[in-house]
Parts: structure tokens; sequence; C-alpha cells
């Protein structure tokens, strides 16, 4: 494997993989390499892009644009840029998750527990700070400065909630994280960032639940790694060029 490919999907597994249903799910009957719009004159104007087909889903040029605004609000994610190239990575590893997930239901996340991890994760992203996401109206500013309404963040959330109970019920069984890792993680990782954002870190017993799912990917990470290998190799995942027709 590649470098950029073990990056990506490690990445991917440290939870900066902001687990999101791709909106070209809702697409997927899209015609062509391109969806295209009419101006008065009669001009063709393209509206969207298809970059790849997983499996007969597509994924469009939107959607890489999404997934690249949803990870600058990850409170976690690596420091390193987030490429294009990295977002198509994960789109299309999301793609095939979400299709065997759809062939092994998990309960649906409850709304106590998304509100949960939403009032946490309000307190937990730094630039939330200048924000005063705090508050309902920060919070809500904070969100639609990264291109979402409060409730697309919502529901996105709570879809990412749901893969990763999914992952976890698939790949967990016989994995158990310390409380000195936890607390590692937290001494070594996240104050060493916290400090140089200027920001005051949460305390450990408020985040620990978070840390130890962080954590659990990054154990998981080579069985899933592993795991999309094959899917990628049994099914078929197809990069579009541009002009290009979708099959």
């Amino acid at each position: 494997m590649s470098v950029a490919r073990h990056n990506a999907v490690r990445w991917w597994m440290l939870g900066a993989a902001a687990f999101v249903v791709m909106t070209a799910q809702m697409q997927g009957q899209a015609a062509g390499a391109g969806q295209t719009g009419t101006t008065q004159n009669g001009a063709g104007v393209v509206l969207d892009r298809v970059i790849a087909v997983v499996n007969g889903d597509v994924i469009l040029e939107s959607d890489v644009d999404e997934e690249r605004g949803f990870e600058e609000i990850q409170p976690y994610r690596a420091a390193t840029i987030f490429s294009r190239d990295t977002a198509i990575d994960r789109l299309i590893d999301r793609a095939l998750i979400l299709q065997q997930a759809a062939l092994e239901p998990v309960d649906a996340v409850p709304d106590k527990d998304l509100d949960d991890q939403l009032l946490t994760l309000r307190k937990d992203i730094p630039a939330c700070k200048q924000f005063h996401c705090e508050t309902d109206a920060g919070w809500k500013k904070y969100v639609e400065d990264h291109g979402f309404t409060v409730e697309e963040f919502r529901e996105r959330w709570r879809k990412r909630m749901a893969l990763l109970k999914f992952i976890e019920v698939r790949f967990r069984n016989g994995i158990t994280i310390s409380d000195d890792q936890i607390k590692s993680y937290y001494e070594k990782t996240m104050l060493p960032e916290y400090a140089k954002r200027n920001v005051t870190p949460p305390k450990l017993e408020t985040i620990s639940n978070r840390i130890e799912e962080v954590l659990l990917q990054q154990q998981v990470g080579a069985l899933l790694e592993d795991w999309l290998k094959s899917l990628r190799a049994q099914g078929s995942v197809r990069m579009m060029t541009p002009g290009e027709a979708a099959p």
C-alpha cells in the first residue's frame, strides 16, 4: 500500500473520519459525468460533476467540497493538509462501508446520545471559543460559516455515529482500551494541541469517552484497512475523467 493511501485510511480512522453519508446516494440517478442547468440564453452550465462511481453509487464534486468543509469542524483532525485526493479516498471508502452497513443494519442512534455528543463537540472544537458555541446563536454562526445548517450538521453527525457503531460492532471484539492509554493520549496528544492554539482544554473526565473512541479506531484500523482492500478488489470502483459519461 502506498504511503498516501495508508495515511488516507489512517486519518479516516482517527475520527477526522467524519462519517457522513454521501449526498451522492440521493443523486444516484445522475446520467452523465456532470449535472447541468440552462441559462436564459440556453447555454449549458455544469452544476456538478461525477468524480467516481462505487458499485453504482456516484461521488460528486460537491461531495468532495462538503467533505473538506466537514473536516474543518473536527476537533481532533490531523495537522496535515486535508487534500482533495484524501477526501475522494475517504468518500470511496465510506461508500463501500455504507453498502455493507445496509446489509447489516444496527440500531438507530437515539436523540439523547446525539444531543450529548453535539453538546460535548461544541465545547471541544478549539475554534468554537471565539464564536461562543456554548450559545445556540454562536453554534449556528460557527456551523453556517463552514457551509452547513445546524440541522444538516446534526444529521451528518448522527450518520457518523451510526457508522462508527457499525464498525465497532463488526471489529472491536477482543479490543479493550485501558485508562492508562486514554490518559496518555490526553497528555501527549490533546494537551499540546490545545496549548498550541492557546485554548483551555476540557478536563480528562469530560472527554475520556471521546478519546476512547479515537483509540478504538486506531486499534481496528488495520482490520478495517484489510477489509476495505477486499471490498475494493471485489467491487467496482471507477474514477471518472472530465467529460466522461457515467456508466
